[in-house]
This record gives structure tokens, sequence and C-alpha cells, in this order.
């Protein structure tokens, strides 16, 4: 229990994070008119910076997931047991569900703050074709969140391979997620993280929502074939 609990409070601070920032900072203008948003960069740190300190704070309880398709790539790279993986799957959900609720509970509570799920990126969803930020094609965003996750995941392994230096694993994989949503955000406003998408879709409904399947298809087929390359063509052994 303590496990599904540390998964879901990590995925619940990433989204809030990730998908706080975007929705209240980064654009964000004073009354007199002087823009002091946090803009692209200042988002992609949110999010790094989420995974980053729910690392050190949770990970040595669950091994800090956070993400479905993080899970489903430890399980391909066989450090992750199958038994495991519907239960983090739905804590990680519940989490960012849970999250995204908090966000549009304080979003809401300015009036001219109304979500129009024919728009791009509205509340921070993830999108292709006209729901792309800048109007990438289906087959661009699925590629982009495909390779993506593939790299996040050998980043992941890599970092806290046994032979590697735990100490800074937390630090390489936040700024791994920072340079992913640097790479991304203009493409499909960065998803890389099931859990992260279909918590912000079910606010919007329409559309946005309609396009979640890519959104687990691409990452978690990234994941995998990220813990599958990692296992059979990285992975150090004794004798190596």
């Amino acid at each position: 229990m303590k496990k599904l609990l540390a998964e879901f409070f990590g995925t619940y601070w990433l989204v809030f994070g990730g998908c706080g920032s975007a929705l209240f900072a980064a654009g964000y203008t004073t009354p007199t008119g002087v823009h002091l948003g946090i803009g692209f960069l200042g988002v992609a740190l949110a999010f790094g910076l989420t995974v980053l300190t729910m690392a050190y704070a949770v990970g040595h309880i669950s091994g800090g997931h956070f993400n479905p398709a993080v899970s489903f790539g430890l399980w391909a790279s066989g450090r992750f047991s199958i038994k495991d993986l519907v239960p983090y799957i739905i804590s990680q959900c519940v989490g960012a569900i849970a999250a995204a609720g908090t966000l549009f509970y304080v979003w809401s509570g300015k009036a001219e703050n109304i979500i129009d799920n024919t728009k791009a990126a509205v509340f921070a969803t993830n999108g292709f074709d006209k729901f792309s930020p800048d109007g990438y094609s289906m087959l661009s965003c699925f590629v982009a969140e495909f390779i993506l996750t593939m790299f996040f995941l050998l980043v992941i392994l890599g970092a806290t391979d046994k032979f590697a230096n735990g100490k800074f694993a937390g630090i390489a994989i936040g700024l791994a997620l920072t340079l992913i949503h640097l790479i991304s955000i203009p493409i499909t406003n960065t998803s890389v993280n099931p859990a992260r998408s279909l918590s912000q879709a079910l606010f919007t409904g329409g559309e946005p929502l309609n396009q979640v399947w890519l959104f687990w298809l691409a990452p978690i087929l990234g994941a995998i074939v990220g813990g599958l390359l990692y296992k059979n063509l990285l992975e150090k052994s004794e004798n190596d």
C-alpha cells in the first residue's frame, strides 16, 4: 500500500506542478501589462523538477515511476513485476486525475477561465493535427512521443543501473524530462505520460479526450522498446 500511495502522490505532484505551471504561470501578464510568464522553458523545468523532487522524496518507496509508460518500460526491462503493473497504473491515474481536479477547481476560480475544447492545448491537454500546439500531424506526434519516451526509459534505466551512481539518478531523470518538454511542447504539448494526458483530457472532453489514445499507445510502445533495448543491448553484466 505504501508503494501505491507513493505513486499516487508522485503522479499528483507531477500533474499539479507541471500542468499547473502551464495553466497559471506560462503566459502570465500583470494587470498593468508587464509580462512575467515563465514560457516554455519554465514549464519544461517545472515538469522536470516535479520528477526530480519526488524521485528523492518517495522514489525509495515505490521506485518513482509516476507514469504508466515508465512502469511498462521497467517491466519490459525485467526490473518490475507484471503483478504490480495494474495496481501501479491505477494509482498513477488516480493521482493524476485528483491533481487535474484540484487544478480545475483553482483555475475555475477566475471568471474568464472557460474551457474551450475546440482549441489546441486547452487546459494543458495534448493533441495532434489542429489540436497540436503548432499543427503537427498525427504521425509526427506519434513518432515524437514514441522516440522521446523510448529515450526517457534509456535514461531512467541507465541512471538507476546497479553500476551507475544512484545518488544522481533523480537529477538525470528530471533533466531528461525537462529536455523532452523543451523539444516537444510545440509538437504535442508533451505527454510521454498516459496518466498526465488522460487526467487533463477528462476535464475538457471533446476532441482532446478522443485523441488520448495516441498518448497512451505511443508512450507505452516507446517505453517497452526502450526497456527491451537497454536490457538486450546496453545493460552491463558482471562479466563485462
